[in-house]
């Protein structure tokens, strides 16, 4: 059984191509997302993953419409697989049903293990090339040092509450409370 997953980024947003292409190919049933593609929690995703069985497959309009990203993608997949289900990629033309199908979705996962690895060693020798010109990582502090101790005082004076600090210092509270979790271990 073909089973359709298709899903928008936004309300405003239209699902009408991708359906009509999943219905196109025969998909007996459409579960449909809008929510975006980074999202973690999308809940008719999880429910074709539990329609699903055996011997069905899962089609999409195109990759990035199941996926947050190729890693996602591939793991996704490789669990489809894993139980007896095919995937299917429309624009793509991949179906691992096929055996160049499933070679392709392998040079995916491949390209992306090696992309995973450039950008670690890029990013490796970036902080290493920092570090050497005396350079630290990181965000620049919200507040100066000055302005920290002036924090703290309007905390240890208990004249004032967080939220008024956090205004006064146009700084949020998680902020507040790391300036004086960081003091308390001097």
């Amino acid at each position: 059984m073909l089973i359709g997953y298709a899903r928008v980024s936004t309300l405003d947003q239209n699902l009408n191509l991708q359906i009509d292409a999943l219905e196109k190919v025969g998909c007996e049933k459409i579960f449909t997302d809008q929510v975006s593609g980074g999202t973690i929690c999308r809940p008719q995703l999880e429910t074709a993953l539990d329609f699903l069985r055996e011997g069905d497959t899962l089609v999409v309009w195109r990759l990035d419409r199941l996926g947050r990203n190729l890693r996602h993608l591939i793991e996704l997949v490789t669990q489809l697989s894993e139980t007896g289900i095919g995937f299917r990629s429309l624009t793509e033309s991949m179906d691992t049903n096929t055996c160049s199908g499933k070679l392709i979705f392998h040079i995916f996962g491949a390209l992306a293990e090696f992309e995973r690895n450039l950008i670690r060693e890029r990013t490796k020798a970036g902080l290493e090339a920092a570090r050497a010109r005396g350079r630290k990582g990181g965000r620049k502090p919200a507040l100066s040092a000055k302005q920290q101790e002036v924090a703290m005082k309007l905390y240890h004076e208990k004249d004032h509450t967080a939220e008024e600090i956090c205004r006064i210092m146009g700084i949020s509270k998680p902020t507040l409370y790391s300036y004086i979790k960081k003091a308390s271990r001097k």
